[in-house]
């Protein structure tokens, strides 16, 4: 079930493609501004991000310049600017499509799930590198300062997630609900005990204090 962000300042628009995303199976989060995007790009594990150009607080074009420095999500943009040199302008600085209004949801539907499939391309031989990490995205297997650490699939998962984006803090809602895929319970203590078990697992490489507790917040890498 993918996850995507829709960026879009016109109401009508933005619930009539997060109706229409959410029939087709897709979760949908909703952002009204540059500002409120750029939020929740940062605290939700989207697979996909929907991004207006003209956006009131912080445009289009200055926050995909952003998401660019940090992930490689896949971003389709959607305009009323039509111009060919709009079009050059917005690909050069990092989005993946373009999509000129208005247009019909069949065809961005289309045009996501072409993005879906190259980021699932992408993601089968990839490999993922911090410090003495070294993570097969295919094949979910971890090498630790040279040493392989078997991990759980949802451990694999966590430790992903926070080598996507080293500096980022994340909360132990955004974790649970970026691995298991559903809202976390309250006061669930899930995520303290699969961070301690990957801890124990790498205190053999001596990697075990890259991941560091941010108190009364959740975990970041170091």
């Amino acid at each position: 079930m993918p996850n995507i962000l829709i960026i879009e300042d016109d109401t009508d628009i933005n619930n009539a493609t997060a109706q229409y995303l959410r029939r087709h199976g897709c979760q949908c989060v909703q952002a009204f501004s540059g500002t409120e995007g750029r939020l929740l790009w940062k605290s939700s594990a989207c697979d996909l991000l929907l991004i207006d150009l003209m956006l009131p607080g912080l445009s289009g074009s200055q926050l995909i310049h952003e998401i660019r420095q940090e992930s490689q999500t896949p971003v389709i943009v959607l305009s009323a600017r039509s111009q060919l040199s709009d079009k050059v302008e917005l690909l050069g600085l990092g989005a993946d499509d373009y999509l000129t209004k208005p247009y019909q949801l069949e065809e961005l539907w289309a045009r996501i799930q072409v993005q879906l499939r190259h980021a699932s391309t992408a993601l089968a031989g990839e490999t993922l590198r911090f410090r003495d990490w070294q993570l097969d995205i295919s094949e979910m297997s971890l090498l630790a300062a040279g040493q392989p650490v078997e991990l759980t699939a949802h451990e694999f998962r966590i430790v992903e997630l926070m080598v996507r984006r080293p500096k980022k803090v994340f909360t132990k809602q955004q974790i649970y609900e970026a691995v298991w895929q559903e809202n976390c319970p309250i006061e669930d203590k899930t995520i303290h005990v699969h961070i301690s078990n990957i801890r124990a697992k790498l205190r053999s490489s001596g990697t075990d204090s890259y991941i560091q507790t941010v108190w009364g917040i959740g975990f970041k890498l170091s």
